[in-house]
Protein backbone atom coordinates (compact mmCIF):
# COMPACT_ATOMS: atom_id res chain seq x y z
CA UNK A 1 0.00 0.00 0.00
CA UNK A 2 2.87 2.36 0.84
CA UNK A 3 4.47 1.70 -2.55
CA UNK A 4 1.20 2.38 -4.44
CA UNK A 5 0.70 5.58 -2.42
CA UNK A 6 4.14 6.83 -3.44
CA UNK A 7 3.45 6.02 -7.10
CA UNK A 8 0.18 7.97 -6.93
CA UNK A 9 1.86 10.93 -5.22
CA UNK A 10 4.59 11.03 -7.85
CA UNK A 11 2.11 10.91 -10.73
CA UNK A 12 -0.46 13.28 -9.24
CA UNK A 13 2.20 15.57 -7.79
CA UNK A 14 3.91 15.94 -11.14
CA UNK A 15 0.66 16.92 -12.85
CA UNK A 16 -0.38 19.26 -10.05
CA UNK A 17 3.02 20.98 -10.03
CA UNK A 18 3.00 21.35 -13.83
CA UNK A 19 -0.51 22.76 -13.91
CA UNK A 20 0.29 25.14 -11.03
CA UNK A 21 3.33 26.51 -12.86
CA UNK A 22 1.33 26.92 -16.06
CA UNK A 23 -1.52 28.64 -14.20
CA UNK A 24 0.92 30.96 -12.44
CA UNK A 25 2.34 31.99 -15.81
CA UNK A 26 -1.11 32.48 -17.34
CA UNK A 27 -2.26 34.45 -14.28
CA UNK A 28 0.80 36.70 -14.35
CA UNK A 29 1.13 37.57 -18.05
CA UNK A 30 0.58 39.82 -19.92
CA UNK A 31 1.48 42.38 -17.31
CA UNK A 32 -0.77 45.36 -16.68
CA UNK A 33 1.30 48.29 -15.45
CA UNK A 34 -1.54 50.17 -13.71
CA UNK A 35 -4.33 49.03 -11.44
CA UNK A 36 -4.56 46.76 -8.42
CA UNK A 37 -4.14 43.00 -8.15
CA UNK A 38 -7.75 42.16 -9.13
CA UNK A 39 -7.47 44.24 -12.31
CA UNK A 40 -4.09 42.70 -13.17
CA UNK A 41 -5.45 39.19 -12.67
CA UNK A 42 -8.52 39.93 -14.79
CA UNK A 43 -6.23 41.31 -17.56
CA UNK A 44 -4.02 38.19 -17.59
CA UNK A 45 -4.45 35.28 -19.99
CA UNK A 46 -6.22 33.23 -17.32
CA UNK A 47 -8.49 36.14 -16.41
CA UNK A 48 -9.53 36.60 -20.01
CA UNK A 49 -10.19 32.88 -20.46
CA UNK A 50 -12.15 32.74 -17.21
CA UNK A 51 -14.28 35.71 -18.16
CA UNK A 52 -14.98 34.11 -21.56
CA UNK A 53 -16.42 30.93 -20.01
CA UNK A 54 -18.06 32.64 -17.02
CA UNK A 55 -21.46 33.21 -18.73
CA UNK A 56 -21.81 29.45 -19.24
CA UNK A 57 -21.04 28.57 -15.62
CA UNK A 58 -22.58 31.60 -13.86
CA UNK A 59 -26.03 29.93 -13.60
CA UNK A 60 -24.35 27.30 -11.37
CA UNK A 61 -23.19 29.99 -8.95
CA UNK A 62 -19.55 29.84 -10.06
CA UNK A 63 -17.42 32.88 -10.74
CA UNK A 64 -14.65 32.88 -13.31
CA UNK A 65 -12.01 31.78 -10.81
CA UNK A 66 -13.93 28.62 -9.95
CA UNK A 67 -14.49 28.08 -13.69
CA UNK A 68 -10.73 28.11 -14.26
CA UNK A 69 -10.29 25.62 -11.42
CA UNK A 70 -12.87 23.31 -12.97
CA UNK A 71 -11.37 23.67 -16.44
CA UNK A 72 -7.83 23.02 -15.21
CA UNK A 73 -8.97 19.94 -13.32
CA UNK A 74 -9.94 18.12 -16.50
CA UNK A 75 -6.56 16.42 -16.22
CA UNK A 76 -7.16 15.32 -12.64
CA UNK A 77 -9.71 16.37 -10.05
CA UNK A 78 -6.93 16.92 -7.54
CA UNK A 79 -5.73 19.93 -9.54
CA UNK A 80 -8.78 22.02 -8.56
CA UNK A 81 -7.51 23.04 -5.12
CA UNK A 82 -4.03 23.91 -6.33
CA UNK A 83 -5.53 25.89 -9.23
CA UNK A 84 -7.76 27.92 -6.93
CA UNK A 85 -4.85 28.43 -4.55
CA UNK A 86 -2.61 29.62 -7.39
CA UNK A 87 -5.24 32.04 -8.70
CA UNK A 88 -5.95 33.54 -5.29
CA UNK A 89 -2.29 33.76 -4.29
CA UNK A 90 -1.39 35.46 -7.56
CA UNK A 91 -4.11 37.99 -6.77
CA UNK A 92 -2.64 38.57 -3.29
CA UNK A 93 0.57 40.29 -4.38
CA UNK A 94 0.96 42.61 -1.39
CA UNK A 95 3.36 40.19 0.29
CA UNK A 96 1.10 39.36 3.23
CA UNK A 97 0.49 35.71 3.91
CA UNK A 98 -3.24 35.06 3.89
CA UNK A 99 -4.83 31.61 3.98
CA UNK A 100 -6.81 30.53 0.94
CA UNK A 101 -9.93 30.27 3.12
CA UNK A 102 -9.58 33.84 4.38
CA UNK A 103 -8.81 35.16 0.90
CA UNK A 104 -11.90 33.50 -0.57
CA UNK A 105 -14.19 34.56 2.29
CA UNK A 106 -13.31 38.24 1.99
CA UNK A 107 -14.21 38.40 -1.71
CA UNK A 108 -17.69 39.95 -1.97
CA UNK A 109 -20.20 39.71 -4.84
CA UNK A 110 -21.03 43.35 -5.68
CA UNK A 111 -24.59 42.62 -6.82
CA UNK A 112 -25.63 40.79 -3.61
CA UNK A 113 -23.19 42.05 -0.99
CA UNK A 114 -22.57 38.44 0.08
CA UNK A 115 -19.33 36.47 -0.15
CA UNK A 116 -18.71 35.05 -3.63
CA UNK A 117 -17.62 31.75 -2.17
CA UNK A 118 -20.11 30.42 0.36
CA UNK A 119 -21.55 27.09 1.51
CA UNK A 120 -23.90 26.90 -1.44
CA UNK A 121 -21.01 27.41 -3.86
CA UNK A 122 -19.02 24.69 -2.09
CA UNK A 123 -21.97 22.28 -2.23
CA UNK A 124 -22.48 23.02 -5.94
CA UNK A 125 -18.80 22.37 -6.66
CA UNK A 126 -19.05 19.02 -4.87
CA UNK A 127 -22.23 18.08 -6.73
CA UNK A 128 -20.60 19.01 -10.04
CA UNK A 129 -17.52 16.91 -9.32
CA UNK A 130 -19.54 13.91 -8.18
CA UNK A 131 -21.32 13.76 -11.54
CA UNK A 132 -18.85 15.20 -14.07
CA UNK A 133 -16.24 13.27 -16.01
CA UNK A 134 -13.14 15.17 -14.90
CA UNK A 135 -10.36 12.71 -15.69
CA UNK A 136 -8.76 12.55 -19.09
CA UNK A 137 -6.75 9.45 -18.18
CA UNK A 138 -10.06 7.59 -17.69
CA UNK A 139 -11.17 8.73 -21.13
CA UNK A 140 -7.87 7.58 -22.61
CA UNK A 141 -8.27 4.12 -21.04
CA UNK A 142 -11.87 3.95 -22.24
CA UNK A 143 -10.77 4.94 -25.75
CA UNK A 144 -8.15 2.18 -25.73
CA UNK A 145 -10.63 -0.41 -24.42
CA UNK A 146 -13.40 0.49 -26.90
CA UNK A 147 -11.05 1.06 -29.87
CA UNK A 148 -12.63 4.39 -30.70
CA UNK A 149 -13.77 7.79 -29.51
CA UNK A 150 -17.54 7.23 -29.75
CA UNK A 151 -18.15 5.93 -26.20
CA UNK A 152 -15.56 8.09 -24.41
CA UNK A 153 -16.96 11.25 -26.01
CA UNK A 154 -20.52 10.11 -25.28
CA UNK A 155 -19.57 9.53 -21.65
CA UNK A 156 -17.85 12.92 -21.41
CA UNK A 157 -20.86 14.65 -22.97
CA UNK A 158 -23.63 13.05 -20.96
CA UNK A 159 -21.75 13.20 -17.64
CA UNK A 160 -20.92 16.88 -18.16
CA UNK A 161 -24.52 17.66 -19.13
CA UNK A 162 -25.84 15.68 -16.15
CA UNK A 163 -23.45 17.47 -13.78
CA UNK A 164 -24.45 20.85 -15.19
CA UNK A 165 -28.20 20.22 -14.94
CA UNK A 166 -28.13 18.73 -11.44
CA UNK A 167 -25.80 21.47 -10.16
CA UNK A 168 -28.09 24.09 -11.68
CA UNK A 169 -31.07 22.55 -9.86
CA UNK A 170 -29.17 22.34 -6.56
CA UNK A 171 -28.03 25.97 -6.90
CA UNK A 172 -31.50 27.29 -7.70
CA UNK A 173 -33.06 25.37 -4.80
CA UNK A 174 -30.22 26.43 -2.54
CA UNK A 175 -30.83 30.12 -3.29
CA UNK A 176 -34.11 29.85 -1.39
CA UNK A 177 -32.27 28.77 1.76
CA UNK A 178 -29.42 31.30 1.67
Amino acid sequence: MWERSLVFLKRAGTIILGVSILLWFLATYPKLETGGSPEKLAYSFIGRAGRAIEPVMKPLGFDWKVDIGILSSLLQREVFVSSISTIYNVQNRDGNTVSLKDQMQKEIEPSTGRPKFNRLTAICIMVYYVLAMQCMSTLAVMRRETNGWKWPLFQLGYMTALAYIVTLIVYRIGLYFV
